[in-house]
């Protein structure tokens, strides 16, 4: 062997680790939106959710993301830990999927044409070309996602066919018989080997694909094969601990802590069953003898398998040890610190799921504030400092909010590639901005009724219920609003542009009344300019909502990006009849109850 050899040999296994990460993030951000639904709707049963996690690690091919991904649902309150239970062993049994695709080193195609598309050698080269034809060559949204998981699929099958390449020298040379005669006769030796390739690879599956590639070498046997399998359980599971104790509460921490504990069970018991089986003389058939890809996929599910169905109903002690060996810590004070938690760093790698926490502190966001608006109006009327001491502490809460998702959106932005992720993000930016102004003027009405409250003084009975008509449109259209961000309803969306043209029209009525009163003495001065500064708030919470509106009829119909001046442009010159109508009816039915105020 000389350094080319090992150049070829490490050069292969960069491709094969490359390749695996990139197919299973093409994988993991294609599917995480309708795997983050299924595991928030499961039902608890141990069984339900073992097959659950079975199937979401076989389809993003990675165990660890499984785990991370449920320690970050338990952490925000989604499911519980023991839901999670059965999702943890059931990943450990998905992952040896892997394995068994790359087994197909092991594959006889002679005199079968067929075959021979199956074989790395073909497959390799046949992934690569597809996917780069359909990155591009199509204009699908999703095709960039397709063409990254098939072209993963072949660079894995080319490190993979390097690396197997490079073995044939090394075995030449006596390396790996030497290495396999050591670990065969110190098992803990070959234990700790697994364990510390694992631990820096942090991947079974890759570990595993290393061993089936370096098995084609025809000198690894049974006997000094099987205790580096389970040592490899070990090394990925504590890595994956790792993970999900950065930044994470007690519960999500026990989500990684179990895994540690099911792991340890699972090395035991296979250590334990193959040295009873191996004394009784029932592996002497295959315990010196040569195993190849194929032989080491089928012991690796057969390990995973038989040990989940066996430790599967001890559930509940794994549970139990976890609360023992992670203390809770002290409740936070905060109402909605447990939400804020939600941000967990461990789903930015999954965008889906990511988003999908930052959408639900936005719904708060937006109830928050359009709550604090009615709160401010109500104290015009009667004032209260409990209910200013609520608005004030809710005030804080969208702030904090609003602080805390721009930094979790800034930490996406980094690991996004996709333009839907990219046009989420700037969406999400957007309502940030938008809910935070809405709970500013909150504020600031509020203020106006600590002032008026202060100076013992209040707005004329007139004023007070030409207020309330305003004040019922606002409401109107922050339900809209609402609504429409909520459901990203593009019928609620439209029906804000025309009711913020007629909030526009009842304040410059509402003006030229109140200067009338100014005029004929009904109202005082200082009254008077606290009132115009009510109609400006009111004004702007329109225009805010008109923002959110467009903002989301924008992202429903994309071909409007870049016009969007031209469609509001377009609407309030009249030339939408939809537009037309809402308006018009709006417009009649508030200035209707204007006219019943006037004094006759």
């Amino acid at each position: 062997m000389n350094i080319f050899n090992a150049i070829t040999l490490f050069g292969g296994l960069a491709m094969f680790l490359y390749g695996m990460r990139m197919m299973g993030d093409g994988l993991k951000t294609s599917s995480s939106g309708p795997l983050k639904k299924a595991m928030e709707r499961i039902t608890g049963t141990p069984i339900k959710a073992f097959f659950l996690g079975l199937i979401v690690t076989a389809v993003i091919q990675s165990s660890k993301a499984t785990i991370v991904l449920t320690s970050g649902l338990v952490g925000a309150g989604i499911i519980s830990l023991r839901q999670s239970l059965g999702i943890i062993i059931g990943a450990n049994v998905g992952t040896t999927i892997t394995g068994q695709i790359i087994r197909l080193l092991d594959l006889n195609t002679s005199g079968t044409w067929f075959l021979q598309f199956l074989k790395p050698s073909t497959l390799a080269p046949l992934a690569l070309i597809v996917g780069i034809v359909i990155i591009m060559g199509m204009k699908a949204e999703s095709s960039n996602k397709i063409g990254q998981i098939i072209i993963g699929f072949g660079i894995l099958f080319s490190g993979l066919m390097n690396m197997t390449d490079a073995v044939s020298v090394l075995s030449d040379s006596g390396i790996v018989e030497r290495l396999l005669s050591r670990l065969g006769e110190n098992p803990f030796l070959g234990y700790l080997f697994g364990a510390g390739v694992a631990f820096v690879l942090q991947s079974s599956s890759a570990t595993v694909g290393i061993l089936q590639a370096f098995s084609t070498s025809g000198q690894m046997t049974f006997g000094n094969i099987y205790v580096v399998l389970v040592g490899i359980y070990l090394g990925e599971c504590v890595t994956t601990a790792i993970v999900c104790n950065i930044g994470a509460k007690p519960e999500a921490k026990r989500v990684g802590v179990v895994n540690i504990l099911f792991n340890l069970s699972k090395s035991v018991l296979i250590l334990a069953a193959v040295a009873v089986i191996h004394r009784m003389g029932l592996l002497d058939g295959i315990w010196n003898h040569t195993i190849h890809s194929g032989g080491i996929a089928n012991t690796n599910t057969v390990f995973n398998l038989s040990c989940a169905f066996l430790l599967l109903p001890f559930v509940g002690v794994y549970e139990k040890l976890s609360h023992r060996l992670v203390k809770e810590e002290p409740t936070a004070a905060g109402k909605y610190d447990e939400l804020l938690d939600s941000l967990n760093p461990i789903f930015i790698s999954t965008p889906a799921v990511a988003f999908g926490r930052c959408y639900d502190i936005l719904l708060v966001m937006c109830r928050l504030a359009r709550t604090n608006i009615g709160r401010a109006f109500d104290m015009l009327t009667q004032y209260t400092p409990e209910v200013m001491e609520q608005l004030m502490e809710d005030e804080e809460y969208i702030d904090a909010m609003a602080d805390r998702v721009s930094n979790y959106l800034v930490q996406i932005s980094g690991v996004i590639t996709f333009p839907y992720h990219v046009e989420i993000m700037n969406y999400y930016f957007s309502a940030i901005t938008e809910f935070e102004r809405l709970g500013d003027h909150a504020c600031n009405i509020a203020e106006i009724a600590d002032t008026l409250n202060k100076k013992n003084s209040m707005f004329s009975k007139t004023a007070l219920s030409e207020l309330e008509v305003l004040r019922e449109l606002l409401d109107v259209i922050l339900g809209h609003t609402a609504e429409a961000f909520r459901k990203r309803n593009l019928v609620e969306a439209r029906q804000i542009e025309p009711l913020e043209e007629v909030v526009d029209d009842l304040v410059n009525a509402l003006k030229n009344s109140h200067l009338e009163r100014l005029r004929c003495g009904a109202c005082e001065l200082f009254n008077g300019s606290e009132f115009f500064n009510l109609l400006s708030e009111a004004e702007r919470i329109s225009d805010v909502c008109s923002n959110v509106g467009v903002a989301i009829v924008a992202r429903a119909l994309p071909e409007l990006h870049h016009q969007v001046h031209d469609y509001i442009s377009r609407l309030h010159s009249g030339r939408d009849e939809e537009f037309n109508r809402i308006y018009q009816k709006t417009h009649d039915e508030y200035f209707e109850k204007l006219k019943i105020l006037s004094p006759k």
